[in-house]
Order: C-alpha cells, then sequence, then structure tokens
C-alpha cells in the first residue's frame, strides 16, 4: 500500500478573525475511465489557520496507483460537526486541487505542496492556503528521519508533515499467505506524536475472512454425515419391542427432519455470492444462520523512532447466538438446564433410563472412540504383517509398538460401568424379553426392578419383522446377545478381557520372533505363553505365524466394538426420546451457535498462527501447552441480550472440544491453504495447511501432527443503558458466574503455562507488570461489586497479549459497542507500549473512530457512517465508550 499524508498551511477566513474547521476530502480520477471516486476523508480539525492532520490516506493493493490518474484534493471549512449530519460551507473554500499520482510513484519526491485558492468568480482565483502531501512507508524509522517531521503544534504551523520514510515495506500483512485467507482489506493510516516530540506511523487493517462461510459449511456437512450415522446406528440395533421400535422410528423421523433442513440450509449456503462476511442487518436470516456476524480481522501496526515494527491484532465478531430461534425463552445454557430437568419427567413417561449429560457425553466419547480407533487396529494389524513378511525386526518393534498403544486405548476407553449397564438395558428392550424376578416368582409389574426391567410389559409382544434397511447390510441381522435366554452380566468382561488377551499373544509372539532373529538361545518361555507358541513353527514364516493371532486380535476388537456401539447407541437412543417434545431443536440451536463460534476461533487461530510462524518461543508454547483464546463480550444483562450471553457462554465453552494440527499444503494455490474440519459433535480437529517451506521450518512435534490445543475464555462487562436498568433493578449474576468461572480456567492456563514454558517464550511488552499480578488483579474485580467495571476487560485483553493468545471482542453485532473497545484498546496501547504523548490520546481515539476502519465496518454492514447510538444511550456509556460528536445517530442496525 501506499501511504500520503496532508497538511494545510495559512488558511485564510471568511471572517476576518475567525479560525476554520478543516476538513480535506480525497477523491481519484481516473482519465482512462473518465470517472471520479470519493477514496478517502481526513478529521476535522477545529478553530485553526494551519491545520495538522492526523488521518492519511492509503492506496491499498486493489486500488493501484498508476501515473494517468488524478487525485483531487477537496478542502473543506465544517460548519457544525455536532448535527448528525456534518454540513460544509462549500462556498467558503471547496477548491479542486488535481496533482498527477507521477508524484506519488515517483522515489524522488517525497512530498509535494500545492497552492490552494478558491474560485469567486469566472475570472477570479484567490490563494487562500497550501496543501502539503508527503508519501509515507510503513517501516522502521530511523533517529535522523523522526527528526525531519517538523511541526510547531502550539504555533500551529506545519512548513514539512512527513518524509517518504526509508526502509522496505512489510509486506506480510499482505502476502500470499495471508491473501489466501483474508480478503477485501480496508487500510487507514495515521501519525501521532509521542512524548518526546517524535513521530510514530500507525495502519490499520481490516479485511474480511474466507472461514466466515468454509467453516460453517464444512461443519453443515459434518453435521449431516454424523446424524446419517446416527440413523444407520439406530437401525443396526437389531429387532426392538414394540414400544422401543416406535420410539426408535420416531426419533429417525426427527433425525431425517433435521438432516433434510441442513441440507437445504447448505444449498442455499453454495449458491452466495458476494462479500465474505455476513452483515449485522442479516443475524436474524435463516439461511444465514450458521454463519459468524460480522466476522473482521483487525490489525494495528506502529512504526517508532528506534523501535522494531509491532502489530496488535484482534477479532471483531457478533456474539455467537442463534438469533433466528429467538431468546423468549432465553438462551443455551438456561435451556439445556431446563432440559435436564424435563428429561427426568420424560424418562419416566417414556418408560426410559435416565441418563444425565456427563452419561450421555460419555456414550458420544465412546462411539468417537471406536468409530476412530477399530479400523487403526485393522491397520495397524496389516502393517505388522507386512513387516513380518518382510522380516523386518525394526519394523516388527516399532509396528507393535504402535498396535499395542492404539489396542490399550481401545481397551481403556470401553473400560466404563455405562457400557455395561447399558447392555443389560438394551437386552431388556429386546421382543419377548422376561425378567428373572418373572421367571422365578412370576411377580407383578411393579415390583420389577426401576430403570432396567420396567419395560417388560412392553416387551412380551413381539416386534413386528425388521425391514432390510433394519437389518445388516446383508439383510440378515445377527445380534450376539440372545433375545430369549437370561443374560449373562459377566458375559461382557469375558468379551471385553479377550482383546487384551489376544495383544498379549501377539506380544508374546514377536517376542520369540525377535529372540529368533537374534539367534539367541533362551529357555523355554513360561507356561502361560507356552501354549501359545507351541501350536506354530519357530522356524517357519514370521507372517505364518503372526497371521492368526491377529486375525483373532481383530475378531475380538470387532466383536467388542459392535456391542459396544449398540449399547451406547441404546443410551443416546434414550436421550432423544427423551427431547422428542422439542424436536432436537435444542441440538440445532447449539449447532448454529458452534457453528459461529468456531469460524470466528479459526480465523484467530489462523491470523495468530501467521503472525507467529518465526517466533519460536510462540511455536513451542503451542505444541507444549496451547493457546488461550479471549473472548471480550460487552452485551447486557437485560432482555434479549440475556439469552444472547447465555448462548455465547455455550458456544464458547464447546470450543473446548477443538484441537488444530498443522499440516503441509498440497501446493501454494489459495484453495490448497484453506483450513478443514473433521470430527463430530463430541470433538472436531481443524487441520490448518501451510505452504512446504513455511511448515517445514515449524517445531518436529508440530509437523509430526501432535494436536495442538486451544483455551477458550470469555470476560463479559455490560455497558449500555440496559446494563445500568441491570445492575439497578435486575439481575447480574450470569455476567459474575461468567467472569468468576473463566477466571479459573485462565489463572489455571497461566500455572501450566509457567509450569512447561520459559518466560522467554513470552512476549515483551513496555508495561513491566507481572502477569501473576495481573492475574491477581483481575481476580480482585471478579469478586468486586462494581458497576460497569470495564477495568476486567482491559486486564483481560492484557494478560491475553502478554500471554501470546488470540483477542477477539463482540457485542450484539460487533458494528458499534464492539468498534468503541478496539479503538479504545489500540489508542491504550499506543500510550502504554510506544509512549503516545498524552495530549494526543482524544485526538487519536476520535481520527480512529470518526476516519478509521471502524466506521467502515459499519458503512459496510448498514450502508451508513453513524454508529448506532442516541444521546440517552451515551449517557449511560463509561465516558471512554463514547464516539466523537456527529458519528452516532438513530439507524437501522
Amino acid at each position: 500500500p501506499i501511504h500520503m499524508d496532508e497538511c494545510v498551511a495559512e488558511l485564510l477566513s471568511a471572517l476576518r478573525d475567525g479560525k476554520p474547521n478543516a476538513v480535506v476530502q480525497v477523491a481519484v480520477l481516473d482519465v482512462r475511465e473518465q470517472s471520479l471516486l470519493a477514496f478517502s476523508c481526513t478529521e476535522i480539525v477545529q478553530g485553526t489557520r494551519d491545520p495538522l492532520f492526523l488521518t492519511g490516506v492509503t492506496f491499498p493493493p486493489d486500488c493501484p496507483v498508476f501515473e494517468e490518474m488524478v487525485v483531487k484534493l477537496s478542502v473543506y471549512d465544517v460548519k457544525d460537526k455536532s448535527s448528525e449530519t456534518v454540513t460544509f460551507f462549500p462556498h467558503y473554500f471547496n477548491s479542486f486541487l488535481p496533482f498527477s499520482s507521477h508524484a506519488l510513484l515517483c522515489p524522488l519526491l517525497s512530498q509535494i505542496s500545492l497552492l490552494f485558492c478558491v474560485c469567486r468568480s469566472s475570472d477570479d482565483l484567490a490563494t487562500v492556503g497550501t496543501v502539503v502531501v508527503s508519501r509515507l512507508k510503513m517501516g522502521e524509522i530511523e533517529d535522523g528521519e523522526a527528526d525531519h517531521i517538523t511541526a510547531d503544534v502550539k504555533g500551529q504551523k506545519c512548513t514539512l508533515v512527513c518524509e517518504s520514510l526509508d526502509g522496505t515495506t512489510n509486506d506480510k500483512d499482505n502476502g500470499p499467505l495471508m491473501n489466501a485467507v483474508f480478503k477485501n482489506s480496508v487500510y487507514k493510516v495515521y501519525r501521532f506524536q509521542t512524548v518526546d516530540s517524535k513521530w510514530m506511523l500507525v495502519r490499520e487493517q481490516m479485511a474480511e475472512c474466507t472461514l466466515s462461510f468454509s467453516i460453517p459449511k464444512q461443519l453443515i456437512s459434518l453435521y449431516i454425515e454424523e446424524d446419517s450415522s446416527r440413523i444407520q446406528e439406530l437401525r443396526d440395533l437389531g429387532e426392538l419391542s414394540p414400544h422401543w421400535d416406535n420410539l426408535r422410528r420416531e426419533v429417525i423421523t426427527r433425525y431425517d427432519q433435521v438432516i433434510r433442513n441442513y441440507r437445504e440450509t447448505l444449498s442455499k449456503m453454495e449458491k452466495l455470492t458476494g462479500p465474505l462476511f455476513k452483515p449485522s442487518c442479516s443475524k436474524a436470516q435463516k439461511s444465514l444462520e450458521f454463519i459468524p456476524i460480522n466476522l473482521h480481522t483487525q490489525r494495528m501496526r506502529v512504526t517508532c523512532p528506534r523501535q522494531t515494527d509491532a502489530f496488535y491484532d484482534v477479532i471483531t465478531v457478533g456474539a455467537p447466538a442463534a438469533h433466528f430461534h429467538g431468546f423468549k425463552s432465553g438462551g443455551l445454557q438456561r435451556l439445556l438446564s431446563r432440559y435436564e430437568n424435563e428429561k427426568k419427567s420424560c424418562s419416566t413417561a417414556y418408560q426410559c433410563i435416565y441418563y444425565g449429560p456427563e452419561q450421555t457425553a460419555k456414550a458420544r466419547e465412546v462411539l468417537s472412540s471406536v468409530a476412530q480407533l477399530q479400523p487403526l487396529i485393522t491397520s495397524l494389524s496389516d502393517r505388522l504383517l507386512q513387516a513380518a513378511q518382510q522380516h523386518s525386526a525394526e519394523g516388527l518393534r516399532d509396528g507393535l509398538k504402535a498396535l499395542a498403544d492404539k489396542t490399550e486405548q481401545f481397551v481403556h476407553a470401553l473400560k466404563d460401568e455405562l457400557v455395561k449397564g447399558a447392555l443389560l438395558a438394551l437386552h431388556t428392550a429386546r421382543p419377548g424379553y422376561v425378567s428373572r424376578s418373572q421367571t422365578q416368582t412370576h411377580s407383578p409389574s411393579h415390583l420389577v426392578q426401576p430403570g432396567l426391567d420396567a419395560v417388560v410389559c412392553n416387551n412380551v409382544d413381539r416386534a413386528p419383522t425388521p425391514t432390510k434397511d433394519e437389518r445388516s447390510p446383508s439383510g440378515n441381522h445377527k445380534d450376539p446377545i440372545p433375545h430369549h435366554k437370561e443374560y449373562d452380566e459377566e458375559e461382557w468382561d469375558r468379551v471385553w478381557a479377550n482383546v487384551a488377551k489376544s495383544l498379549n499373544s501377539v506380544i508374546a509372539m514377536v517376542d520369540k520372533l525377535q529372540e529368533q532373529d537374534n539367534n539367541k538361545q533362551d529357555s523355554v518361555p513360561e507356561q502361560a505363553l507356552a501354549d501359545v507358541i507351541t501350536s506354530h513353527n519357530p522356524a517357519g514364516d514370521w507372517r505364518e505365524q503372526l497371521s492368526p493371532l491377529l486375525a483373532s486380535l481383530r475378531e475380538s476388537v470387532v466383536e467388542v466394538a459392535g456391542r459396544a456401539q449398540r449399547s451406547m447407541t441404546f443410551v443416546l437412543l434414550q436421550e432423544a426420546v427423551c427431547s422428542i417434545p422439542q424436536g432436537l431443536s435444542l441440538q440445532q440451536r447449539r449447532d448454529v451457535v458452534f457453528s459461529q463460534a468456531l469460524a470466528a476461533l479459526a480465523c484467530g487461530f489462523v491470523m495468530r498462527l501467521y503472525a507467529g510462524l518465526e517466533d519460536k518461543g510462540f511455536l513451542r508454547q503451542l505444541h507444549l501447552v496451547g493457546v488461550v483464546a479471549q473472548f471480550e463480550s460487552l452485551l447486557s444483562t437485560y432482555s434479549e441480550e440475556i439469552g444472547m450471553l447465555e448462548d455465547m457462554e455455550t458456544g464458547i465453552s464447546d470450543l473446548s472440544r477443538v484441537t488444530f494440527r498443522i499440516t503441509e499444503a498440497k501446493s501454494d494455490e489459495p484453495g490448497d491453504l484453506q483450513p478443514i474440519v473433521s470430527g463430530r459433535r463430541d470433538h472436531y480437529t481443524v487441520e490448518v495447511p501451510l505452504p512446504r517451506q513455511a511448515f517445514e521450518a515449524l517445531p518436529e512435534e508440530i509437523q509430526e501432527g501432535k494436536p495442538l490445543q486451544v483455551y477458550p475464555v470469555l470476560f463479559n462487562v455490560g455497558i449500555n443503558e440496559q446494563q445500568t436498568i441491570a445492575e439497578r433493578f435486575g439481575d447480574i449474576s450470569l455476567q459474575e458466574r461468567i467472569n468468576q468461572r473463566n477466571f479459573d480456567v485462565l489463572d489455571g492456563y497461566y500455572k501450566s503455562l509457567s509450569d512447561k514454558v520459559p518466560s522467554e517464550c513470552l512476549p515483551c511488552f513496555q508495561m513491566q507488570t507481572d502477569i501473576k499480578e495481573l492475574l491477581e488483579t483481575l481476580g480482585q474485580n471478579v469478586v468486586t461489586k462494581k458497576r460497569k467495571n470495564v477495568e476486567i476487560l482491559w486486564l483481560a485483553g492484557t494478560i491475553c497479549r502478554r500471554l501470546n493468545g488470540i483477542r477477539f471482542t463482540s457485542c450484539k453485532s460487533a458494528k458499534d459497542r464492539t468498534s468503541m473497545s478496539v479503538t479504545l484498546e489500540q489508542c491504550a496501547l499506543l500510550r502504554d507500549e510506544h509512549q503516545l504523548n498524552k495530549d494526543y490520546f482524544i485526538r487519536a481515539l476520535d481520527c480512529m473512530r470518526r476516519e478509521g476502519c471502524r466506521i467502515e465496518n459499519v458503512q459496510k454492514n448498514i450502508k451508513c457512517r453513524k454508529y448506532a447510538f442516541n444521546m440517552l444511550q451515551l449517557m449511560a456509556f463509561p465516558k471512554c465508550y463514547r464516539p466523537p460528536e456527529g458519528t452516532y445517530g438513530k439507524v437501522d442496525s
């Protein structure tokens, strides 16, 4: 990007002693196209004849500057900026100042001075001032160069705004890697004075992200795939009593309906074209409900004398919430709590066993582990056989280690009483089941054991013969659990133990073969292993000796996996039965919220990863501990925003089920650099491809595919007039609970980080306050009863940056309150880390809010450059969150 800065000197006033409120508007005249495009605008500088503008103009890569292009500068005197519409005195001075962009392209010309005239009549021109235009380059400023930027601010003189800066332009913000994922950037450039009267250059860059749509589309496909698998698993349960078969059919019908809805939504999303973000005015649109609201990245790059460039990133996104579903009954946190209570009563009505959220989560975990580990054990068995055929001792050793590791994981995953109890419950749901108590005493139904045999009276009638779809793929259903005989409760223990026994046999044989390979004459093995070995020819082919043992292991794993899958599917069937009154709408709501949250997280992770590819300390931290993702929320705890916050709390918490992996991209093409999501609802993995050169520079652990953990934390402080009502007359316990719970998570993360990663891996900041001390202060603020305690947000954000974390800022639409927070944080960083002159703090804040990237974000969302505040609302805001006059008004947001 080419940056241009201006100042105006020696303005004459229409009134003898008047001092204008000057502003410069920049337009571009394309001579070839014969078109004029309004391009940018400076801030308003009040009451001076020598205005020094802090806001510059940027020509980004998508608006290239060429020699035939003409830049037009129009200088206005602002009549009244406090009104909703800024008005000008065009008759006072409004000059057409064209100049060729050749001057901007010429490296020898760093500054252009233009006479500034006003036309009083057709032949009467009066000179009223001079415009000085300077070309800027972002990069490290040398001390001597900063001295050339001279300006007597108090005397309102500015003979030289800024020289063209030497040093290479940093292209990492706009390189091929960044441009593959982050698109349609908007740039704003400023220069601010430091405490030692030097000048810093500041550039804002806001971009859309391809992941706004690609992540939700992948997730919806995974939802469809998972629900389709769930239907098949329900059919694979085999014959059930009429009572349970009818419930199963109803649940399958509900799943089919959800799948049809998701397919319809996905089809509509595939046809979308245009911007890569969902505008705030579309937040309740059904076809876009999975898309995060107004997701953008924002980077502030700072160039200061005698300092290396620094940059600060934040992801802005509307609070993940199900706006289409509404908030009359609350959000996910409240609905899930109410659902658990209702599920207990529904379980009685439907004659089901009540399984709590921990048990249903465990059931999903078991199903996921079985689905992942069973094929892996099969492939590792084949790999071991191949090593045996090649007589490779090293291959045998490595293959056995991998096989034993995955088989032990498999056995451990199924070592749970839930599986054993669910097998018995499934047995009682078979047609014609007769309980032991009935067999022995013919006891009446009211004496049947609660929870397990309560369905006996519904099972005496044989269920209809299952259709072919409800049988195995061959049409002949085979169930290892007998239907009509008494269930042996110890059978599962024997079947489960067979896997470990089969593995031990394989280990013994591999040890024997390795001994033979080493030509060692050992004593006869223990009698326990003798039976295994004597049935095979020790001098024969390795593959022949291992093959039957591995076949036995695979058969044991298949049998155990089948039983476990059916038992856990039966657990989830009972949960689904209890949710029939809600029609699975609660799961759909959770899917929607999680989709929005994951898209935002993936965007933030990718941006943080790209920024840290050359930071060895960060990469070490990433694979040893993981990274913290700190979400800042400005929602109130009143009215509908309570429901939004309850949705957001659950969505952010669900992100703890996500891990990341770094892979090598197939090529450097943008399509091959897009992250890929895989997994099921209980756990997702996001794979982030990197070009070969970047991938090979990563630590070995990351290259080997180690899962990278993310620790999501959420802190909320409401700041608007609704929060005032909540604090005085309502309930803020939700906010207090969220902040306390997430403080505990953040504190735990820091302790883990301190144990595993040296402090040298963390970034250096000018602020010398210890992180431990910052955490203690945050903890004190969390428990302090103080209205609109925004210091909680400031401290959490500071700690996040000090911990190499990912920063997110949210409100309802990520447009208005979010803009106030982002700009405040940027100016605070300039003050604390780059010695921004205190006299420039408010001016810098006003510049960013009036003409910076955030007002451009408002324009992109609602086609109007007004923050959606009114004067009454702003009176309730903390002062530092109030926008400058003339930038807010009543608009549709």
